[in-house]
């Protein structure tokens, strides 16, 4: 009775193989979609920070009548002498980064408006995925 009732317990090597295989095939077919969510997440974080920026931008050259030298003007305070900056224009003290760590290009005047304003997206360098404001 002892020698039958120890052959019937456990699982053996192919049931442990197949249930793997399962495994396997499950993550296989899961992890392309989640991977595919989280850069095309990345993307829209960087478009809505680029029209944040572009909005910060706009709202400083329709107060002080002309384009700031460069992003770190919207979060500085103001020069004593010009009463027309009514700034900080960004709500937090310190300018984002995109979503890969790198800074926003900015450019004024701009070759597609006014000023140019863009993330060099996820491959980092000036192609069809870059995130604009134009």
């Amino acid at each position: 009775m002892k020698k039958r009732l120890r052959e019937e317990t456990g699982f053996t090597l192919i049931e442990i193989l197949i249930v793997v295989m399962i495994i396997g095939l499950i993550a296989s077919l899961v992890a392309p979609n989640l991977m595919g969510k989280f850069e095309r997440s990345k993307e829209e974080i960087s478009k809505a920070q680029v029209e944040m920026l572009s909005s910060g931008v706009q709202s400083f050259m329709l107060d002080v009548g002309k384009c700031p030298k460069d992003l770190s003007e919207l979060v500085k305070q103001g020069d004593a002498t010009d009463s027309k900056w009514r700034g900080p224009y960004l709500s937090k003290q310190e300018l984002p980064k995109d979503a890969w760590g790198r800074d926003y290009q900015y450019k004024c005047p701009g070759e597609h408006g006014p000023f140019d304003l863009y993330s060099l997206g996820p491959n980092g360098q000036i192609d069809e995925k870059i995130l604009k404001n134009w």
